[in-house]
């Protein structure tokens, strides 16, 4: 198996990647064996990693899932892990999936053929709902959980886990991410995509070696999308990089994306593909789908996130009944949903854990 590489997704985070750690994660592996996806294959077996903290109790009552972001591992949440913060896994237990296509879960770079490569299917946020959903009740026999905590892909999941299961949670968190992605956003992938592929090398994803210079091309369209103007006008990654000039920022992501190319663009076409309103029974109206959202549910868009634009939240909100609507006030972009810097992981913190504590 490749190695994963903490991508610029989660390598920037300093409070997340520098905090003491209150305790060491297990890692763990599911398999299931014949999957069929919502795309109508069957992977004959579909594996997911996830790692856990704290112990599961005995009335089995303690239980927060966290679900991975585009190509992260399953530490990608410990800024929020520990006794000084949102959650104490001294009193719960958490369990922190990997999406397929990571490089750990089931991905193009670790599937056998016929589904190797550029063969593997595209998943969609729903089959990672499913996957995960036989997991915790099949594997772990676990039937409800306190709180589902999600971030940019983690809150696509965290929307569709309401839709899907929609009082498998007592709690629903999404920060920095939406329900739906939206046209602008599916072309701006594209065009991350599309500068990776243009390597000769990519080879339809057939290569022998890395396209290196699609990699490059990808790290700089990731690059523009991340943060916000300001955060750029600003230079505030000063402090926060290995960068003394803006060049060296600049250049610094051509080199961050160094895992393998088909998994980035299975992520991605996962990504592209998010609907709730695409849920079985919704008929493609998000809105209705969105209406039907019954649980406690706190919705964190960044106000500068060119990733998930606060507008399309604010779209988003009007139609979920009782949603508490709290933008992180940030220059950070699309990154503050995950606790980049201080600030804005204080923010998180205390908001996400009153929420926990009050449901409102």
């Amino acid at each position: 198996m490749k190695k994963l590489a903490l991508l610029l997704l989660v390598s920037p985070f300093l409070v997340a990647q520098n905090a003491p750690r209150a305790e060491n994660p297990e890692r763990h592996e599911y398999a299931i064996s014949n999957f069929r996806t919502e795309g109508g294959v069957t992977l004959p077996v579909a594996r997911i990693v996830y790692g856990t903290y704290g112990h599961l109790n005995a009335a089995k009552d303690n239980v927060v899932l966290l679900p991975s972001h585009y190509m992260a591992n399953f530490h990608g949440y410990e800024w929020l892990i520990g006794p000084e913060r949102a959650l104490d896994s001294s009193q719960l237990f958490l369990v922190a999936t990997e999406l397929f296509g990571n490089g750990q879960s089931s991905s193009p770079s670790n599937t056998p053929e016929p589904f190797h490569g550029p063969r593997f299917p595209v998943m969609t946020i729903r089959d990672n709902v499913e996957a995960v959903h036989r997991l915790l009740v099949d594997e772990l026999k676990i039937t409800h959980v306190r709180a589902i905590i999600g971030f940019s892909m983690g809150a696509q999941q965290a929307f569709q886990w309401s839709v899907s299961y929609p009082e498998f949670a007592g709690r629903v968190v999404a920060t920095s991410g939406t329900a739906k992605t939206y046209p602008h956003g599916i072309v701006r992938l594209e065009g991350q995509i599309a500068a990776l592929t243009a390597d000769v090398a990519f080879q339809n994803g057939d290569y022998t070696t890395p396209p290196k210079k699609g990699l490059e091309a990808f790290g700089m369209v990731w690059a523009a999308w991340l943060y916000s103007q300001e955060w750029w006008r600003r230079e505030l990654w000063r402090g926060t990089t290995r960068a003394t000039t803006f060049e060296q920022a600049m250049n610094g992501f051509r080199t961050r994306f160094s895992a393998d190319a088909n998994d980035y663009i299975l992520q991605a076409r996962t990504w592209q593909r998010h609907d709730v309103g695409a849920t079985a029974g919704f008929g493609g109206d998000v809105e209705r789908a969105l209406r039907s959202i019954r649980v406690p549910l706190l919705y964190m868009p960044s106000e500068t996130d060119l990733y998930f634009p606060i507008g399309d939240a604010r779209y988003e909100e009007a139609f979920i009944p009782g949603v508490t609507f709290t933008p992180i006030p940030s220059l950070w972009g699309h990154t503050a949903g995950a606790a980049s810097n201080p600030a804005d992981a204080k923010f998180l913190n205390e908001t996400i854990a009153h929420f926990l504590a009050t449901g409102r």
